[in-house]
Parts: structure tokens; sequence; C-alpha cells
């Protein structure tokens, strides 16, 4: 009975794969442009991003599940720690990297996964994208003092704000997490000491964030140079054959779990919203027609787009400059460039294979009231 009840899922599965295809409009300019900027996206993203963003990112995700004692993390960012210790740090962390809403992904997921608190990891994962130290930069410059200020100040009380609000939400269940992991993993035996580690994975962090660096001057390749000659010493003195085996094997399931949802979700966010200029399924000036003006409804419906849509690091300030420049107002663009760099579709998808879905549901609908509140505001009073 159960054999033919497989081979009827396999039979519908087939005739909507083929229905689909064949109902395809094949030829119709704006589907073909769809599908040419939804693979244009997924080029970009692995030329741009993958090497020297999300794969080092991956290799430390699985160094973090491997060498580091979940002890250690629980007790600086778990739910007995300090709260203004923890929440600090985490914003801090999420501040140095200065990462996209998806290469945070994996270490987001192996800080909470050893033990961290709810709270410090989500105000971790939303300071990496958000409070971007390049892209802040770049706002100044490009949309002017004021909204780089102000895009600031409020990633910064938002990266606080939304953690808090989620550990408050989830506080029963963060407790019996915590006990699991705690219990679970007090018996590793791979942990690595406190010395060892800082040196590991400062090294690892700093090729992270200054190999995917603009621009490369003197300075730059010499921290890199350093962290390099640091990272080969320690894994030379301090590692073993069966170190490199379990964290090669760490790092692989992260790929392997995390690769084929950011490939989907950077797929159908190019494919439905366009990339670098270019209209996706829905056209552009649909979205500028809605975003005009400071209302309520347009603050929404910009925030609510841009956590959907995937933005390159820095590339949300010319996209920004773009709707401004056919009519969005100040207000909307604002929370445009809160929810989008913090949430893309690509990112959801990774979110929810970490924290499940009523906490991924959750934590996207807090960033979109939260950047719309914020939009609303300052579009209309300052």
């Amino acid at each position: 009975m159960s054999f033919i009840k497989e081979e009827w899922k396999k039979l519908l599965l087939f005739i909507t794969v083929f229905l689909v295809v064949y109902f395809l409009p094949v030829g119709n300019l704006r589907f073909n442009n769809a599908v040419i900027n939804s693979i244009s996206m997924l080029n970009n993203y692995f030329r741009e991003h993958f090497l020297l963003g999300l794969f080092p990112a991956m290799f430390i995700a699985g160094a973090l599940s491997v060498f580091l004692k979940s002890s250690e993390v629980i007790k600086y960012m778990g739910g007995k720690a300090n709260k203004i210790v923890a929440y600090c740090f985490a914003s801090v962390s999420g501040f140095l990297l200065s990462v996209c809403s998806c290469t945070v992904m994996p270490l987001f997921a192996g800080i909470y996964k050893m033990g961290a608190g709810l709270g410090p990891a989500v105000t971790f994962l939303f300071a990496g994208p958000a409070i971007n130290l390049v892209a802040i930069t770049m706002t100044t410059s490009v949309l002017g003092l004021k909204m780089g200020l102000v895009r600031t100040l409020t990633a910064v009380l938002f990266s606080f704000v939304v953690g808090i609000i989620m550990a408050f939400l989830f506080r029963h269940e963060e407790v019996k997490r915590i006990q699991n992991i705690a219990a679970a993993c007090e018996s590793g035996d791979t942990a690595k000491p406190a010395y060892v580690n800082a040196m590991f994975f400062t090294s690892m962090i700093a090729l992270l964030v200054f190999l995917s660096w603009h621009h490369k001057n003197f300075m730059i390749i010499a921290i890199c140079a350093a962290a390099a000659l640091t990272l080969i010493f320690v894994l030379l003195k301090y590692f073993k054959k069966d170190d490199y085996a379990v964290w090669m094997i760490a790092t692989f399931e992260y790929i392997k779990r995390q690769m084929p949802l950011l490939t989907i979700g950077i797929l159908a966010s190019g494919f439905f919203l366009g990339f670098e200029g270019k209209d996706g399924i829905i056209p552009s000036y649909w979205i500028n027609s809605v975003v005009g003006g400071n209302g309520l409804l347009a603050n929404f419906i910009s925030s609510f787009l841009g956590s959907f849509m995937y933005f390159c690091t820095l590339i949300e300030v010319p996209i920004v400059q773009g709707f401004m420049n056919n009519g969005m107002g100040q207000g909307p663009a604002l929370a445009l460039l809160l929810s989008g760099p913090a949430l893309s579709l690509p990112n959801m998808l990774l979110i929810r294979s970490v924290m499940g879905t009523k906490k991924t549901v959750t934590y996207v609908c807090i960033v979109v009231i939260f950047s719309t509140a914020a939009g609303y505001v300052f579009g209309n009073f300052f």
C-alpha cells in the first residue's frame, strides 16, 4: 500500500512538472528577461560572494560546531549570560563582520546551535548585514548625511530590540533548547583550548572580512597575510589529522544543507524582482507607483518587498537612489534600507532550516513592522 502511495506521488510530481514546463511562456520578452536576470543574479553571487564570502563562512561555521566548547558559548551568549554583555557582544560581532544577509547565515547557525541564546543570536543575525560600515558610509555619501545617520541609529537600535523581542516571545522554548545543548555537548573532546581558538577563529574571521574588502591597499594585504600565516601556524602546530576530518565533515554538512536553499532563493528573487536595475516578472514601475510619498501603506510595501529582495553588499544604495529618482519617498527609502539588507528570500529559507518556521515568520514580521514604523516616522516627522 505504501509502495503504491509513493508511486502515485512520483506520478503527480511528474505531471506537475510537465504542465508547468509545457505552459511556460517561452518567447515572451518579460519572461525571458526574468529568466536571464535570475541566472545572472546567481552567477554574480557565485562570482562575487561565494569564494571570498560564503565559502569561508561555511568553514568557520563548521569549525564553530566542532572546536568551540558549547559551555563557552552558553557562558557569554546563553540564556543565563549577562544580558548587556551578550547583546553588545552579538551586535559588535555582527557589525565588525559586515556581511550580506546570506553570508551571515552559516555563522548565525553555528553560534545558535552551539548554545547562544535566541536573542543574542538574532541580534547577531540582524547586525551583520544591517550595520554594514562600508554600506553606511556609502549611504551617507550618496543619499545624504541625514539618511546615513538615521539608517545607522535605527539599525543599531533594531538589532537590540529585535533580539530582545524574539527572546521574550520564545523564552520557554529557549530554556529547554539550551539545556539540551549543554547536556549533549559537554562531553565533546574535540574542543580546543581558549588561546588556540582565539588565534584560530580570529585569523579566519580576519580573512573573511578583509579578503572581501572592495578596495584593497597595502594595509589590507598585510592584514590578510598576517592572518593567513597565523592560521597556517595554528593548523600545523595544534591540529591533528582527525581534527581536519571532523572539521571538513561538519563544513560539508553546512554546504549540503544550505546551498540548495540558497540557490533556489537567489533564482526566485532574480526572476520575480529583477537584478541590478533590470526588471523581473514584477515591473519596477509597479513598485515605484506604490512607494511614492510617505504614507503608512507605502512604507509597508517598501519594507515588505525589500524583505524578499536579495541585495549584494552595497547594491541597496544605488537601487534606493534609483527608486528615489523615480518618486520614492524618504520614509519608504529608509524602510527599504532597513529590511532589504537584513532579509531576503534566500535568507528566509536558510533561517527556517536553522530555527524553524514559527520563529522565522516571527522574525521576518518583526523586521518588516519595525522597518515600516521607522520609515513612517522618518518620512513624516523628520
